[in-house]
């Protein structure tokens, strides 16, 4: 609490909480806000199919609900964070980008001009996409979502109407990723992952709102305390690091020395973080959506047709949190992308001539050839415990409240409580850290270090 008041105590820093917290509450609001042309009356039937579907589950978590509701932040910041993922991948292949990431500030701001621009197509598509879902009847997206005859245009529908929604969901995207960087700018934090972060958490208590009514009190306390034992697992694993230690030789320039210090290279453990679980869900779950597109036409299952297995494999094995399908699949793309995407983050071969052209070396490792092997061998080994640390986190909260609740009654729209966990106490850390750092510029004691160290002046 003293450090609570501290932070009010700092003008710019109560500034800059006070405005973060008045950008997520606008967040917050238009996350309620219908789009405008649509039949509010299918809204809540919307709702109760959601409950039970695999594909709106992701949906919901990253928009904070707002996808059910139909509202004008429904895509949420997703369409941003795909293509910052797809720019990173991007930089490996294409020449151009990757001397942009060479060029410092001035090509750090190109590449994220081009990401804003790619993410604004990405939202395009997926709102065309969604909204003629929702018109087609796809917005169970579940079982049989053909035949569910929901469509949020009612009687009502027209292209112009089709289109008006459209753009209001691309222009309420537009808008988030604004606010998003405003708060990076002005506010605390990085304000794209406080928007996704102010999107799990959201939907939290209705987790364990839906645990109390499916089940009892009893559950429900006991759902709390792996809530718990998961927080404490995520935090000690989020903190961990391999540290490489790296010595760098004197050397004089004129009459001045200059190296000799001692450092290291932090590799952390869960060095994919969430993205892998992004990565592996986005995968996981496109035959789901293309099954819900199948020519099934009037095929039962007494009179089925080859598109109708297709569909029925899927939805009884692809979307089940509890399915062994579901489970190893699922568990392989996480820790297989965890391990694409931490190549792509660290680059051994870069990590080892950087050393080497500024006179650095590892301690009983030969420069050049030798660092780059030693620091893949030791990335590879620390990937995979971090690798299956995230997919127990993505698997086992889901599989245990499928089991606990059953897949028809609560298990399957809380498939992502685990993943939910894993971003709010990420992003939770990474702000408390600029907090404290900002506290601890003035002295002040922080969150999570001991009284800031006085030093000392002599006349």
């Amino acid at each position: 609490m003293s450090t609570l008041r501290n932070i009010f105590k700092i003008p710019e820093l109560r500034n800059k909480v006070l405005f973060t917290l008045l950008m997520i509450a606008v967040y917050r609001l238009g996350s309620h806000v219908p789009v405008p042309g649509i039949d509010l009356g299918q809204i809540k039937e919307i709702q109760d199919k959601a409950d039970s579907s695999g594909v709106l589950n992701l949906l919901q978590t990253f928009s904070g609900g707002a996808i059910t509701q139909f509202a004008v932040f429904a895509l949420g910041i997703m369409p941003y964070i795909t293509s910052s993922i797809i720019m990173q991948i991007l930089a490996v292949v294409i020449p151009k980008l990757e001397q942009w990431q060479d060029q410092g500030a001035v090509g750090q701001r190109k590449i994220t001009q081009w990401t804003r621009y790619l993410g604004v197509a990405i939202a395009l598509l997926q709102a065309t996409g969604i909204t003629y879902l929702f018109h087609t009847g796809g917005g169970g997206f579940g079982a049989n979502v053909n035949t569910t005859g929901l469509d949020v245009f009612g009687d009502n529908y027209n292209a112009g109407r089709f289109v008006l929604v459209v753009l209001t969901l691309t222009t309420g995207f537009a808008l988030l990723m604004w606010i998003g960087e405003v708060i990076t700018q002005r506010g605390v934090g990085n304000g794209m992952s406080l928007l996704i972060f102010a999107s799990v958490v959201s939907q939290m208590p209705r987790n364990f709102i839906t645990v109390q009514q499916e089940k009892n009190t009893f559950t429900m306390i006991a759902v709390a305390l792996m809530f718990i034992v998961l927080m404490v697992g995520i935090v000690f694993v989020e903190q961990g690091v391999r540290r490489i230690p790296v010595q760098f030789a004197k050397r004089q320039v004129g009459r001045k020395m200059f190296g000799g210090q001692s450092t290291y290279i932090p590799l952390k453990v869960n060095g994919a973080g969430v993205i892998s679980i992004i990565f592996a869900s986005s995968v996981l779950y496109l035959p789901v959506i293309i099954s819900q597109i199948l020519p099934v036409g009037d095929a039962t299952a007494e009179n089925p047709n080859i598109w109708w297995d297709i569909q029925q494999f899927v939805d009884q094995h692809l979307t089940r949190s509890t399915s062994p399908a579901y489970l190893v699949t699922y568990g392989v793309l996480i820790i297989l992308f965890a391990y694409f995407y931490t190549a792509i983050q660290f680059d051994p071969h870069k990590q080892a001539d950087q050393i080497r052209k500024q006179g650095g070396f590892i301690p009983g490792i030969r420069p050049g050839y030798q660092t780059e092997r030693y620091l893949a061998k030791i990335l590879s080994r620390i990937t995979l415990p971090g690798a299956l640390f995230v997919a127990g986190i993505a698997l086992i909260p889901a599989f245990v409240l499928g089991k606990v609740l059953g897949d028809t009654s609560g298990g399957q729209r809380l498939g992502f409580f685990g993943i939910s966990i894993l971003i709010a106490v990420g992003v939770a850390i990474e702000t408390v850290k600029q907090v404290d750092g900002q506290l601890m510029m003035r002295n002040y004691e922080g969150f999570l270090n001991t009284k800031p160290t006085k030093t000392k002046t002599t006349k």
